[in-house]
C-alpha cells in the first residue's frame, strides 16, 4: 500500500468516525451519567454495528430528484432520481439547468434520513454516495477490513439511486391522460402523464431566493438605494413571492430537503401585469384629434413604414397594393381603437365643453353618446354625412404625414378617406353605434372626394 492510498484510506475512516462520534454524543448529552442506556447507545455507534444497522434500513429511504410526495403527503407511486446529465437539454430553465453540484433528496421513512446524512459526508469534494458508486477501494477498505462485507454495505448503499419496482402513480397523486393516437374512445390511445415535484430544482430556487433576499451583499446594495449611494453591485426582487408550506409541522415527511427548509417553497408570482394607463384626457384646446392620434407608438411605427415603402417607387403589382393595404388597415385599426378609449374614459357630452374646438365631425365622431341627451346634437349625428368629412380629414392629415418626396395629393387624400370608409372594423363600430341610436344605415361617401 502506497502512501497516497493509505491517506485517502485515512480520510475516509476518519470522516466515517467523525460523522458517528457527532451524533452519538449529540445523544449522550440527552442522558444521565448513571443512564443504563449509555452502554447501549455506545455499542449502536461502533462503526462496525453503526454501518450493518445502516445498510439494512436504507431500503427505508429513497434518493429523488423529483419527489411524489410533495404532490400527496399520502401518495405511494414512483418518484425519481434523474440527475441533470441524464435529461434532455432545453432552452427552458428546469432541472436539468442545475450542475454536477445539485443537490439531491430522500423521501420515505423520516427515522431513517441519518443513513442519507452520512452518505452525504464529503471526502475531497465528493460525497461518500458518490465514492462508493464510483467503486473506490480505498473508501471499501476504510469501511471494513472485511472486503466481502464492506461490498454488501456500498451493495445496499447505492441502491439509494436506483430504481425500485415498476413505476406506478396512486389515487392522490395528480394523473393526466393524454391522447397520443388518434381515437378519443379508445383507452388504448392514451398515455398516462404523472407530473412529480422538481425537488432539487425547488432547492436550488430556494437558495437563490433566500441569498437574494437575506444575504448581507443583498442589504447593502438595497440600503444604498434607500439612501441614493452608488454601489458596486445590485440586487433582485421578487414581487408578490408566496410561500407554500409543505408537510404541514412535520416538514421532514415530505423529504430531506424540504425538512431543511422547513417546509418552506417559493412560488413565483405567475400573474399577468397590472396595466397601468395614463389617463386619458379629453382633447380639448385643439382643431383636430388627429395629431394626438399621431403621437401613438403605433401610428408613428406604420406612418413611417409606408412612407419608406412609398419612397422606394415600388412597382405597381398587387404585392405592392397588399402592402399599402396591410399598412392602412394597421393605422385604421389603431384610429378606431383611439376613439373607442375616448369613449369608454370619457362621460358623454364632455364635447359640448367651452374648452372643446373639435371640428363638427370630430365631435360627432368621438362623443357620439352626446345625442343621447342632446337633440340637436343627435340630429346632426344622424344625418350621416359626417363620416365621409371626418374620412376626408383622414386623408388631408395623412397626407400631410406622408408628404416630401412623396408624390402624393387630392387622388391620395381620396384613396385614404375611402379606405376608412370601407374599412371592416371602423364600419362594423359605427353600425353599431347607428343601430343603437336609431341613426341610418346608409353612410354617404360623396364628401370623402
Amino acid at each position: 500500500m502506497n502512501d497516497m492510498t493509505g491517506d485517502r484510506r485515512s480520510a475516509f475512516y476518519s470522516a466515517i468516525q467523525r460523522f458517528l462520534q457527532e451524533r452519538r454524543d449529540a445523544k449522550l448529552e440527552k442522558l444521565t451519567p448513571d443512564d443504563p442506556k449509555r452502554d447501549e447507545l455506545i455499542a449502536q455507534f461502533i462503526p462496525e454495528t453503526w454501518l450493518d444497522d445502516a445498510a439494512r434500513r436504507v431500503g427505508q429511504i429513497q434518493a429523488v430528484t423529483h419527489s411524489l410526495k410533495a404532490i400527496h403527503p399520502d401518495a405511494r407511486g414512483t418518484s425519481l432520481y434523474r440527475p441533470p446529465d441524464q435529461l434532455p437539454v432545453r432552452d427552458e430553465i428546469g432541472s436539468h439547468s442545475l450542475g454536477p453540484d445539485f443537490a439531491g433528496d430522500v423521501v420515505g421513512n423520516a427515522a431513517a434520513l441519518d443513513v442519507y446524512k452520512f452518505l452525504r459526508v464529503t471526502v475531497d469534494g465528493r460525497s461518500l454516495l458518490d465514492w462508493m458508486l464510483a467503486g473506490d477501494a480505498d473508501l471499501k477498505a476504510a469501511m471494513s477490513s472485511k472486503p466481502a462485507l464492506a461490498e454488501g454495505w456500498i451493495e445496499a448503499f447505492i441502491g439509494l439511486v436506483q430504481p425500485r419496482g415498476v413505476a406506478a402513480s396512486h389515487t392522490r397523486a395528480k394523473q393526466l391522460f393524454w391522447l397520443t393516437g388518434s381515437d378519443a374512445a379508445d383507452d388504448a390511445d392514451y398515455h398516462l402523464l404523472a407530473p412529480l415535484y422538481a425537488s432539487s430544482l425547488a432547492q436550488a430556487v430556494y437558495f437563490s431566493i433566500q441569498e437574494s433576499r437575506f444575504s448581507e451583499a443583498a442589504k447593502t446594495a438595497r440600503q444604498a438605494k434607500r439612501e441614493q449611494r452608488q454601489h458596486d453591485s445590485g440586487y433582485a426582487d421578487y414581487p408578490n413571492l408566496a410561500i407554500q408550506k409543505l408537510g404541514g409541522t412535520k416538514p421532514q415527511n415530505i423529504s430531506q430537503l424540504n425538512s431543511e427548509r422547513r417546509g418552506d417553497n417559493y412560488l413565483l408570482a405567475s400573474l399577468p401585469p397590472h396595466w397601468k394607463s395614463e389617463p386619458v384626457k379629453a382633447p380639448f384646446g385643439v382643431e383636430s384629434a388627429f395629431p394626438l392620434f399621431a403621437r401613438r407608438k403605433l401610428v408613428r411605427q406604420s406612418v413611417r413604414a409606408l412612407k419608406r415603402f412609398l419612397e422606394s417607387d415600388p412597382d405597381p403589382t398587387m404585392e405592392t397594393r397588399d402592402r399599402v393595404e396591410d399598412l392602412l388597415t394597421e393605422i385604421i385599426d389603431e384610429l378606431v381603437g383611439f376613439a373607442a378609449e375616448l369613449h369608454q374614459a370619457l362621460e358623454p357630452g364632455w364635447s359640448a365643453d367651452h374648452r372643446c374646438e373639435l371640428t363638427e365631425e370630430e365631435q360627432l365622431w368621438l362623443d357620439p353618446d352626446r345625442a343621447e341627451t342632446d337633440t340637436d346634437f343627435a340630429a346632426d349625428w344622424q344625418r350621416m354625412d359626417w363620416p365621409a368629412r371626418l374620412g376626408k380629414r383622414f386623408g388631408n392629415w395623412l397626407n400631410g404625414a406622408l408628404e416630401g418626396k412623396l408624390p402624393v395629393g387630392s387622388i391620395e387624400q381620396r384613396h385614404w378617406a375611402k379606405e376608412l370608409l370601407l374599412d371592416a372594423q371602423w364600419a362594423g363600430k359605427l353600425y353599431e353605434q347607428r343601430t343603437r341610436l336609431e341613426a341610418p344605415h346608409y353612410i354617404p361617401t360623396r364628401g370623402a372626394s
